[in-house]
């Protein structure tokens, strides 16, 4: 197996439920792992396996549709990903807001979505 992962991707987007959060905005952060067989694929040419920046493509411009609920952004990043590269076998995909709007809280809040593919 074989794991392309991104870390700690900082993004402003306009997600959220809470009034203004769809208007102003706030910092988040995605990371993600992605598993493939290799024997899938051939590492000859990148175009032959997962590409990171490719993948990053994805996160960015659905991260820009502004969305009530993180859910719904990560389950749009990993259906895209999984139809890009259908060899992907295992995705796990955090995103955390780094200014919730809770009172008193300090630190980031989030979810987690973490799926299996059949080969």
């Amino acid at each position: 197996m074989v794991s392309i992962e991104l870390h700690n991707i900082r993004l402003h987007a306009y997600h959220g439920i809470y009034e203004g959060e769809q208007k102003t905005g706030s910092p988040y952060e995605v990371n993600l792992k992605v598993t493939y067989d290799e024997s899938a694929v051939t590492f000859d040419d990148l175009k032959n396996t997962i590409n990171y920046v490719d993948v990053f493509e994805i996160v960015k411009q659905r991260m820009k549709v502004a969305t009530p609920l993180l859910e719904k952004v990560a389950e749009g990043i990993i259906r895209k990903l999984k139809h890009q590269y259908p060899y992907a076998i295992e995705v796990t995909l955090s995103i955390f807001k780094l200014e919730p709007p809770v009172e008193n809280i300090q630190g980031k809040l989030g979810i987690t979505m973490h799926k299996k593919f059949e080969r």
